[in-house]
């Protein structure tokens, strides 16, 4: 879709031009994929020279060894932007690993459970299901023992637990919690209450940076750079010092946290270029005016698509819990069925809308609005839903 394409529908399509408030940006779309996610026109543009000529260098970003001065600057520079933003104090590090938030499945555990000890995870959704089995298979190993303390399965994770529901360990070795589900479409808008002394554990993967958060209040914090932060390659992982000694110095020394603390997060060669775009991002959040100013901006971005959803709500099914509701993913379907959803989304790509297919395991449609997503696009998915359910209603 051009700039200059007249606005298809009932005029509730942007020129594709618009997007991001940018001009000569005629051929791209609203892309509403869980990730990767948008990147803002200016880190683009960044990203394009500096992949040409790194800061004069005569190499590229992505042609620099790890080893060099000038790696050293840009990963150095990526932590102190990301501590800077979020408040992190000093007795917790930040590092950055490989292998994704799904890895930190296995790795959380392996270091933080030993034998004897009991770990209450809360499972509300795909990827917290996932993290609690894998949990299991390793204290199988170590001779501990995973509790569900709670779980939103019952209506296929629609929700988020009430405090009443969860049934923590006293003297747990940690507790887990996935702080936005991406697939279902529901986020914690509050923090469980652990029991003194029991550190939180959270798999912050698609809402990381997206709101101001206390770090004191967590032991540790793992996310996927590729949905708010940057590209995809890279994990960042936030650790409170004790913790980064609890694991058992006989590990291999990869799945160990004291590895990339001890050695800057390169213990091998590092995700060089998606560490580099996590600065380019942190830069960009503080330039928005940080966290609080995103978070008011969330908000508004997910209540156009929620007012549209409720407004039409004889058509459209929003699978989340009102009070739960994502700010960065929401979830909806067509009471009409599976073949009223893919009508919808062949609608939208015609529209200039893609990645709007929920997941295999919830169907429907899923619009991901992370922080660089711009409100316009917001407003063109609302216009399309109400039009869409007037037109086939």
């Amino acid at each position: 879709m051009s700039a200059t394409t007249a606005m298809k529908a009932g005029g509730f399509v942007a020129a594709a031009g618009a997007v991001n408030g940018a001009s000569g940006a005629s051929d791209r779309i609203f892309n509403f994929n869980a990730g990767p996610s948008y990147l803002p026109d200016e880190i683009i543009r960044q990203i394009q020279q500096d992949i040409w000529n790194f800061k004069g260098t005569g190499l590229g970003i992505m042609e620099h060894s790890h080893r060099a001065k000038v790696y050293d600057e840009v990963i150095t520079e990526a932590e102190a932007e990301v501590r800077a933003i979020a408040n992190i104090p000093k007795n917790y590090r930040v590092v950055f690993m490989t292998g994704g938030s799904t890895s930190q499945n296995f790795i959380v555990p392996t270091n933080l459970l030993k034998r004897g000890q009991t770990a209450d995870y809360i499972v509300t959704g795909y990827w917290g299901q996932r993290s609690y089995d894998d949990a299991k298979a390793v204290a199988a190993q170590v001779g501990g023992t995973i509790n569900l303390a709670a779980t939103s399965a019952d209506t296929n994770h629609s929700y988020i637990p009430d405090d009443s529901a969860i049934k923590l360990t006293a003297n747990a070795a940690y507790l887990h919690f996935t702080s936005n589900n991406t697939i279902y479409g529901t986020q914690w808008h509050r923090l469980p209450s652990a029991p003194s002394g029991v550190p939180l554990v959270c798999d912050m993967c698609s809402d990381i940076y997206s709101r101001p958060v206390d770090v004191t209040k967590y032991g540790l914090i793992y996310a996927s750079a590729q949905k708010n932060l940057g590209t995809t390659g890279t994990t960042i992982v936030i650790v409170r010092d004790d913790l980064v000694e609890c694991g058992d110095p006989a590990l291999p020394r990869m799945l160990q946290y004291r590895t990339f603390v001890k050695d800057v997060s390169m213990p091998n060669t590092p995700p060089a270029f998606a560490i580099y775009t996590v600065g380019l991002m942190a830069k960009w959040i503080k330039a928005q005016g940080g966290l609080a100013v995103l978070a008011k901006r969330n908000e508004e971005k997910a209540k156009v698509i929620y007012d549209a959803l409720d407004a039409t709500k004889d058509f459209w099914i929003a699978h989340a819990r009102v009070q739960d509701r994502s700010l960065m993913n929401v979830v909806f379907r067509a009471k009409g069925g599976e073949a009223v959803d893919q009508k919808f989304i062949a609608e939208a790509k015609a529209n200039g809308m893609d990645g709007l297919a929920g997941h295999r395991a919830a169907g429907g449609m899923r619009a991901s609005i992370y922080n660089a997503f711009p409100i316009a696009g917001c407003h063109a998915l609302a216009g399309l839903i109400r039009d869409f359910a007037r037109r086939n209603g």
